[in-house]
């Protein structure tokens, strides 16, 4: 993918087929690396599954029979000296049960892949599926950038859904001032 925004987007969109309540998306970036990590309480996968999520034919997807995210998340991230790990714990193994998605980045090498427009990821994340808890954080040298839906539910009450397309722009507006600020 051209954009670390569309891998976010697309795991976190594995996370909502999941059944999670809630996810988090956490981006550690210092000036030379960027870590990110999306983590979820959805059902999880079973071990065999888990063993083999990193293989491009390895998918739940019945409309094709490859599943390239994954395979290609870990392999941007190795390409740069980084690494990539995943870990889950099935619904069945445990009450306490998610995945956590791990890739890290050295952003000096010439493979590194800018992070794009996570502006538009986070709001399509939460207008597509506005019921989840979507946790956002990104935490940058000189300042940090988060947002929690719970947070927005408990000022606008049950009434005003987080799709109304007011509350999307809103959002769109404080995420665009906040990553504006510093620079």
């Amino acid at each position: 993918m051209k954009e670390l925004s569309l891998n976010i987007l697309d795991i976190a969109k594995n996370s909502v087929k999941a059944k999670a309540t809630q996810v988090c998306v956490t981006l550690n970036e210092t000036d030379d690396t960027f870590e990110m990590i999306i983590s979820d309480n959805g059902c999880g996968m079973k071990q065999d599954f888990l063993k083999t999520v990193t293989d491009p034919f390895s998918t739940t997807r019945t409309t094709r029979k490859v599943g390239m995210g994954i395979p290609f998340l870990k392999l941007a991230a190795e390409q740069t000296g980084g690494s990539f790990g995943i870990t889950s714990v099935h619904e069945s193994e445990s009450e306490e049960h998610g995945t956590e998605t791990r890739a890290f980045f050295h952003k000096n090498s010439v493979d590194f892949t800018p992070l794009g427009d996570i502006i538009s990821t986070v709001i399509t994340l939460i207008q597509g599926s506005p019921d989840i808890r979507w946790i956002f954080r990104h935490s940058m040298p000189d300042k940090e950038v988060a947002l929690d839906t719970d947070e927005l539910r408990a000022v606008l009450g049950d009434d005003v859904p987080l799709d109304n397309i007011e509350v999307i722009m809103w959002i769109k507006g404080y995420l665009e001032e906040a990553y504006a600020q510093s620079e």
